[in-house]
């Protein structure tokens, strides 16, 4: 099945492989800010709908990921309300572009950095953020002084498993961004088409190799950083 395998990669290879990576690299870097903001309101705050918003926040994680290129497809497809506004106005189209690529991986991989960060906020002593206040820390200067050094080790977790989850995901990002070789053709859809052609089964075969090696480097690397941020902060 495999004659003549070769880990030689070819140039349509490496492009399938850059762009994935950067794909999933700005994913991690557009999703940060907000995951952080939304672990933070999850973790410290009570508000009338916290269990509605909590269930928005995870709903890409249980949703099937074509529901959600679909719903992405209706929402900033250029007929959708935001697609369209920025089309129309702006002249932003997000679906078949690279853009919409990493919209859709963003979003699938969104609640994952989340809940590690989450996890990271709740483990927190809010005695320290107490004592800040009473020394006349303001709310600003207790989140940059204190609660964010000591979630790091969650950020830095959840934005590493998000990159990884990135680079694997399929439905979303055939569904919004297509299938288009050198724009949005990421791993996963690279391995697809690959299996979808005669002699494809090398290619198929290199770039799941690859996608593993990547998949698991990240998952190591997660760890390593997280174990040796906690034990630069104290934790």
């Amino acid at each position: 099945m495999l004659d003549g395998f070769s880990l030689a990669l070819t140039p349509d290879e490496v492009t399938v492989i850059l762009l994935s990576l950067r794909v999933a690299g700005w994913a991690v870097v557009w999703s940060l800010p907000p995951a952080i903001l939304a672990a933070w309101v999850l973790a410290r705050c009570s508000f009338p709908g916290k269990t509605l918003f909590d269930g928005f926040v995870h709903l890409p994680l249980v949703l099937p990921p074509v529901v959600v290129g679909y719903i992405l497809l209706l929402v900033l497809g250029t007929r959708g309300p935001v697609g369209g506004f920025l089309y129309h106005w702006f002249g932003i189209r997000l679906i078949f572009t690279t853009t919409g690529a990493i919209v859709a991986v963003a979003v699938c991989s969104f609640p994952l950095m989340v809940r590690a960060i989450r996890l990271s906020i709740e483990a927190i002593d809010t005695g320290l953020e107490s004592a800040a206040r009473t020394l006349g820390a303001g709310p600003i200067d207790r989140f940059f002084t204190i609660t964010l050094p000591l979630m790091l080790p969650g950020v830095l977790s959840g934005s590493i498993v998000a990159f990884a989850a990135a680079l694997g995901e399929f439905g979303a990002v055939i569904t919004f961004a297509s299938n288009i070789p050198g724009q949005t053709q990421i791993l996963p859809l690279a391995i697809y088409a690959a299996t979808q052609t005669p002699d494809g089964d090398a290619m198929a075969a290199r770039l799941s190799l690859i996608a593993l090696v990547i998949a698991l480097a990240a998952l190591m690397a997660s760890e390593i950083a997280a174990s040796r941020v906690k034990t630069m902060i104290g934790r």
